[in-house]
């Protein structure tokens, strides 16, 4: 499939979607959009601009398939287009999504099928409901506790143990984000560990051969992802990274809170200032990906994939092109 050059760029979180199907229509062009996605248990999850298909191989060796209709709020309400407010949007879609598509896996993976479903109690359905509401809660209360409370508390640990740190605020704020990428690194060190963790790792390694096959305008076949690279510099692995690095000057420009308590609560309501920040330079970094400047920023996020993603074999390829394939397929439809 040949690549052109969009027409008008249109921002979502990982990969930039980029798509103007009226005029493409209108110029008989084909459409041109770039995908993000998501690796998930045994599969694959792509999104286009109006579309997430998520692809996952049950026990049999079927590939199974969801497919899904998606408009962004960003789409509906124009002032959400503005830059910073659509980071916050973006990321907070995306991991709606993101619940979505690891839910689905999972019941794959277990062999749910939809008599199984249908037959489910009312109750059974609430409490597996309520389970799934608490999990969210339980891994974000976890993640502001690693990423939040904990670097917090070794900053000021620090700054009680040595004048600099107390009287240097910017020396502060680095090692409070040095925590974090220490808490964050060894999380990721731990779980790669795992033989299950690894395999999605795989098929994150194979998301990302999937969309370089695209965007290079190679044929969607497997022989051709194959030659990919598995690192993608509008990864999720890399957003991460920048968002840390940018808490540490954001937090500097904020005037600290006298108290724990008051700082971490200001630490909390910053959040989306940050994302917003971070996902401007993401956009930007892909943007001049050529530059050595950007290379040399991106470097950092790019090594760090190399624990994130791992070289998928054939079958797990397969996935990914099959969710890539059923995004370009809806896709068309939808313009036609």
């Amino acid at each position: 499939m040949a690549r052109h050059k969009p027409l008008v760029k249109l921002p979502v979180f990982w990969h930039t979607i980029r798509m103007n199907s009226f005029l493409r229509l209108l110029l008989s062009a084909p459409i041109d959009f770039a995908v993000g996605g998501q690796a998930v248990i045994e599969g694959v999850m792509m999104r286009s601009p109006h579309y997430y298909i998520v692809s996952v191989r049950d026990q049999e060796g079927t590939v199974q398939v969801k497919r899904e209709k998606f408009q962004s709020l960003i789409e509906r309400v124009p002032v959400l287009k503005w830059p910073l407010l659509r980071g916050v949007v973006q990321l907070v879609e995306s991991m709606r999504i993101g619940y979505r598509a690891l839910g689905y896996s999972n019941e794959v993976y277990l062999g749910e099928d939809e008599a199984a479903k249908k037959g489910r109690s009312k109750f059974m359905n609430v409490l597996i409901a309520a389970l799934g509401v608490g999990s969210i809660i339980f891994s974000l209360a976890l993640t502001l506790f690693m990423l939040k409370v904990l670097p917090l508390w070794v900053a000021g640990l620090a700054a009680d143990h040595w004048a600099i740190v107390k009287e240097n605020y910017l020396l502060f704020n680095a090692i409070d984000g040095l925590t974090k990428i220490t808490i964050f690194l060894g999380y990721i060190l731990s779980i790669s560990l795992m033989k299950d963790i690894r395999r999605v790792f795989q098929y994150h390694g194979a998301e990302h051969k999937s969309i370089w096959t695209y965007e290079n305008g190679l044929e969607l076949t497997v022989a051709n992802a194959r030659k990919q690279t598995r690192f993608h510099p509008r990864c999720w692995t890399s957003f991460i990274f920048i968002v840390i690095l940018m808490s540490i000057f954001v937090y500097t420009l904020v005037p600290p809170m006298e108290g724990f308590a008051a700082q971490l609560a200001l630490r909390i309501a910053v959040i989306p200032l940050i994302a917003g920040v971070s996902y401007e330079l993401l956009k930007l970094s892909a943007k001049f990906q050529k530059a050595k400047w950007v290379r040399v920023l991106m470097m950092p996020g790019l090594l760090l994939q190399r624990l994130t993603t791992k070289n998928p074999d054939d079958a797990q390829l397969e996935v990914a092109l099959h969710s890539l394939k059923e995004s370009l397929k809806l896709e068309e439809a939808f313009v036609a």
